[in-house]
């Protein structure tokens, strides 16, 4: 049987085959195998319709396809774009996503759970559909050492699907890989192993890392920071994704240089130095000088005073929670806040329960206190206000190098003895209160990063924690030594992001968290 495929005025393909598939999808499947196919939008095939003079006419059945010569039209549609407002926005009222658009390269999707298997080429995803025929029938598997091709196909398939998303996936992000494969495909599962995918997990470690040499030798950027160094040189640790930020490292987009991002850079310079700037302007530069911007924090790891420099633009509520976006695919302030609320009752019944307890941890003077301001003030903000604070007394940290207070009249400047601390919140009140921070009494929050104050005139304390956690982010700082567990609990908990692996430390609290009823 013969196809005449027309994908174009200037592109007309032929394709020979015995029979032809059973479904219409099937046909996508093989024309876009045969002919080589790519593309995320719709695939539309149409036919000439001899009911009407030959006109083409959408294919829905194969039973509309007579003869051994057939003449066909295929149509890649492309998907659709959103459509951008030109109404200026009430700048008061932003929700972050709307300011996390703009030309920008590299991934927008978090890894997925579970993880999508992608298909295959026809002529393999044949042989998988006898082979898990067969084993639903009598439970035998598929013999891989007779079908080599299947294993590099699968292999090399499943390995670009996993690059798509990350380009280090961690071991157990593999594990749940490999275990998706034969969950999908039970006939290639392995008979002398009790999951059934221990060699698989290996094998598509071992393709990542020729996937990433294979690339890197390429010239993508991502991997290419991480490149072996001659003898002499200092070795760096390994710089990855590891906070889960699906866009580390962008490449530059398509047709961009170094020359032209940097004009665009200093476009942006000039357009954050007016007295009224055009927010849609600078929110569009930010999105095109993105990988720009990642390459000199990534790859130079500069002093944050050397970035403001720079980057003077991403130092505001606004772009730390665009720039949030573009690296982890999630809006800043409403994955805090609500999963903040979602834990909120919960910690607070944990607290109260510290609290009768009495029991001898060393902190809990102050824990004690917090709960004595909550009880006074019950209000919505002081509850998350009183949750935060009291997050690392439970987890066993010391928050007194974090979180300084200072009264009004010295908010202006730095306290001397902040000056030393790498990351901390200055909240400012409007009386002497220590550790208490009620929502009634808090003036302003200011984020301190390398002993300088970099934001200030934020409107209370969780929104400070949430600018901080993007903030840090968006430098690529890690957090705390003293507060990892603090941080590692909003990040994969209350945020939930990554949190399939956690500590031990913050593993326990979150069950501690879930066993508790409302």
């Amino acid at each position: 049987m013969l196809l005449h495929v027309i994908l174009s005025d200037d592109n007309i393909q032929r394709v020979c085959t015995e029979a032809l598939p059973e479904t219409v999808d099937e046909l996508k499947l093989m024309l876009m195998t045969r002919l080589n196919l790519e593309g995320e939008g719709e695939m539309i095939i149409q036919f000439q319709d001899e009911e009407f003079r030959g006109e083409f006419c959408n294919l829905n059945n194969m039973q509309d396809l007579h003869g051994e010569k057939i003449k066909l039209k295929v149509i890649m549609k492309a998907p659709p774009s959103i459509p951008q407002s030109d109404d200026t926005p009430d700048t008061e009222s932003l929700d972050t996503s709307c300011w996390s658009s703009g030309e920008t390269s590299g991934r927008s999707k978090p890894w997925p759970n579970p993880f999508p298997i992608p298909t295959f080429s026809y002529d393999i995803e044949l042989k998988l559909s006898r082979g898990n025929e067969d084993y639903q029938r009598d439970g035998s598997l598929l013999p891989l050492s007779s079908h080599t091709d299947i294993k590099i196909d699968i292999l090399d398939k499943v390995g670009r699907a996993m690059y798509e998303y990350n380009a280090y996936p961690t071991q157990k992000q593999i594990e749940e890989v490999a275990k998706a494969l034969v969950e999908k495909h039970p006939c290639l599962k392995e008979p002398g192993s009790k999951e059934g995918f221990y060699c698989w997990k290996f094998s598509l470690s071992f393709k990542m890392g020729n996937l990433r040499q294979k690339f890197r030798i390429a010239g993508s950027r991502e991997l290419a920071v991480n490149r072996k160094r001659s003898a002499g040189q200092i070795t760096r640790k390994m710089k990855k994704a590891r906070r889960c930020e699906t866009n580390f490292l962008p490449d530059f987009p398509q047709g961009r240089t170094s020359n032209s991002l940097e004009e665009d850079r200093e476009s942006l310079l000039d357009e954050v130095k007016k007295k009224k700037p055009d927010y849609y302007l600078i929110n569009s530069l930010m999105g095109q000088t993105f990988a720009l911007r990642r390459k000199e924090i990534v790859g130079n790891e500069p002093l944050v005073t050397e970035i403001q420099s720079r980057w003077p633009a991403l130092f505001s509520e606004r772009q730390i929670g665009a720039e949030f976006t573009r690296l982890v695919s999630a809006d800043l302030l409403k994955s805090f806040l609500s999963g903040l609320d979602r834990y909120l009752p919960r910690l607070i019944n944990l607290y109260e329960a510290q609290k009768q307890r009495k029991t001898n941890l060393g902190h809990d003077a102050k824990l004690q206190s917090l709960l004595v301001s909550f009880d006074s003030v019950k209000s919505n903000q002081n509850r998350r206000s009183t949750a935060l604070l009291a997050l690392p007394f439970i987890l066993k940290e010391d928050v007194s190098n974090f979180i300084r207070f200072s009264e009004t009249m010295d908010a202006a400047e730095v306290p001397a003895e902040t000056k030393e601390l790498s990351v901390s919140l200055l909240v400012t009140t409007d009386q002497n209160t220590e550790m208490t921070a009620q929502s009634k009494n808090v003036v302003n929050v200011s984020i301190i990063l390398e002993g300088c104050i970099v934001l200030r005139e934020l409107r209370d304390l969780p929104n400070g924690f949430a600018v901080l956690i993007g903030l840090l982010y968006c430098l690529n700082i890690d957090y705390p030594k003293e507060l990892k567990y603090t941080f590692e609990f909003i990040q994969k908990v209350i945020m939930d992001i990554g949190g399939s692996a956690c500590s031990a430390r913050v593993h326990g609290l979150r069950n501690k968290l879930l066993q508790r009823t409302m």
